[in-house]
């Protein structure tokens, strides 16, 4: 990606996570919204925008079948965030925003929380091997 696209790319990103943030009111819609990264097709006629959900408690709901409802919300809001985003983006054009939910994030964060328990049952088992130790 060159480097125009690229700044466009991130100027998307910041003013679509203001407007998911305060324009979007869907009950549907649930979680915390985090975009993590943006794409420009090089016509600028798409851009794909990968969104995680964050729930409050990391476990099975960062699947991405327990997210298909608010990607849709985000899909069917997608004509109305382009046209917000219209008004703060100096383009002649604005790209037709498509999302997705980004996996990547998704996995990696339900792997730290694997980790963090993995690492916190190791921890007791050894603090009990030491009590009957001693």
């Amino acid at each position: 990606m060159n480097q125009r696209l690229q700044r466009l790319a991130d100027q998307i990103q910041r003013e679509l996570a203001v407007l998911i943030r305060d324009a979007v009111n869907d009950p549907r819609l649930t979680g915390f919204v985090t975009i993590s990264s943006v794409k420009v097709s090089p016509d600028l006629g798409y851009a794909d925008i990968y969104v995680t959900i964050m729930e409050p408690e990391l476990n099975d709901a960062m699947t991405k079948s327990n997210h298909e409802d608010s990607i849709k919300v985000l899909n069917k809001a997608a004509g109305f965030l382009r046209t917000e985003l219209s008004h703060s983006l100096k383009t002649r054009t604005t790209p037709r925003l498509r999302f997705h939910y980004d996996e990547v994030t998704a996995r990696g964060n339900y792997m730290m929380d694997l980790i963090s328990k993995a690492v916190t049952k190791t921890e007791q088992n050894e603090s009990e091997e030491q009590e009957i130790n001693e």
